[in-house]
């Protein structure tokens, strides 16, 4: 597309700025055409789908070990730990902030504890269960009290702090994309409780796995059409929340 003509300092556009004569369907523009602006995605703002990768290692060490060694649970939990240490290792030579591997890396340890002190090879996932139980219970809270976690995320992402919450379309689109997240955690709840009631070491890691990054893939896409949805036309985006001025 042709750039708008712009004046020049003391009056109309300068003649270098001024179209020749009406344009011919085969003329091409005479500036560089600018690329059509794209609106962030969650996963471009919140990521989520290497953290999820990163955390079915562990367990998928786990039940290789458990199964290498004769349903062994100290082979299981050391191959476990070891894996854990390398996903450590990995993503701090990777950048990444060292409190974040770390809160992984006690969790690997803590499963690995627990397991250790039961003599139950599915209480290594007792960590999990609680978690997303635990997660579950905090997304849904988030809506009620209209502080919906999606909200709370992208506003610390794009450092808004509150400002998204005086925008009355973007705190309803956040709470309906937050529905989303809070549905993968009852889900995940949903799955896991009948496989660790019934001793289903394989079919816990097997649920882990199917049930980590796809569903935050799924979870991204999903509340991200939500949120884009339930925006009224014209609304800048998660950018730009519009609030009114304060008096």
């Amino acid at each position: 597309m042709t750039a708008t003509p712009q004046p020049g300092p003391s009056g109309p556009p300068r003649p270098a700025d001024q179209p020749s004569g009406p344009a011919r369907p085969g003329d091409r523009p005479s500036g560089p055409a600018r690329p059509a602006e794209q609106p962030e995605s969650l996963a471009d703002l919140l990521g989520g789908r290497r953290g999820a990768v990163d955390a079915t290692a562990p367990p998928v060490a786990f039940a290789v070990g458990w199964l290498a060694t004769g349903h062994s649970l100290l082979g299981g939990v050391a191959a476990a730990v070891l894996a854990g240490t390398a996903v450590a290792l990995w993503r701090l030579r990777r950048g990444h902030r060292p409190r974040s591997v770390l809160i992984g890396l006690l969790a690997v340890s803590v499963a690995a504890l627990i397991a250790l002190r039961t003599g139950r090879a599915a209480d290594f996932f007792l960590v999990q269960v609680v978690s997303n139980a635990a997660s579950a219970l905090a997304w849904i809270v988030s809506v009620v009290v209209r502080w919906p976690l999606l909200g709370v995320l992208v506003g610390v992402a794009l450092r808004q702090r509150g400002r998204w919450r005086r925008d009355p379309a973007l705190l309803r689109a956040y709470a309906r994309g937050s529905w989303v997240w809070a549905a993968t955690y009852v889900l995940r709840v949903a799955v896991f409780v009948p496989l660790y009631l019934g001793d289903q070491v394989v079919a816990l890691v097997v649920a882990r796995v199917a049930l980590s990054w796809p569903l935050v893939a799924a979870a991204l896409a999903g509340s991200w059409v939500v949120v884009r949805r339930s925006l009224p036309a014209g609304h800048p985006g998660l950018r730009h929340p519009v609030t009114a001025p304060r008096t």
